[in-house]
């Protein structure tokens, strides 16, 4: 990675979080650039009280093992608090939330795996790409 590509902000969805947690793909590989300190990962009370929701109710995780985790993302990540709600994402609403934070953070990346950001492709100057489209992004 050239030094020039250092230091991007970027917001992760909710499912990149919970790829990095359980598997050692893409996602994760990006949360290692994050702890690195070579990108900086920004997120909100309402992701991380997503992240919360899915652990507990689609991976069965208990109180301790969810703390620990929203723990570990406190330890690289910067929490904003969106300063306007925004209304781009009809077909999941749930989604706006993500740019929400990557507007009030003023990202250069959201990271998703999800459909409906993809169909934005970018929204006021922020690209929306999948992780391993973010890690080819970087290797340029």
């Amino acid at each position: 990675m050239r030094q020039e590509k250092r230091g991007f902000k970027v917001v992760l969805d909710t499912n990149v979080f919970i790829s990095s947690i359980f598997w050692r793909g893409n996602p994760h590989k990006i949360v290692e650039l994050a702890v690195d300190k070579k990108i900086q990962i920004y997120t909100s009370p309402e992701i991380l009280t997503e992240l919360e929701e899915v652990l507990k109710r689609d991976f069965e995780e208990d109180h301790e093992f969810i703390e620990r985790q929203v723990a570990l993302i406190l330890e690289y990540a910067k929490i904003v608090k969106p300063l306007k709600k925004v209304d781009f994402v009809k077909e999941d609403p749930e989604d706006n939330k993500i740019i929400e934070c990557a507007l009030t953070a003023k990202a250069d990346y959201i990271v998703s795996g999800d459909q409906h950001l993809f169909f934005l492709k970018e929204i006021f100057g922020i690209k929306i790409l999948k992780p391993k489209e973010f890690l080819d992004e970087l290797s340029k």
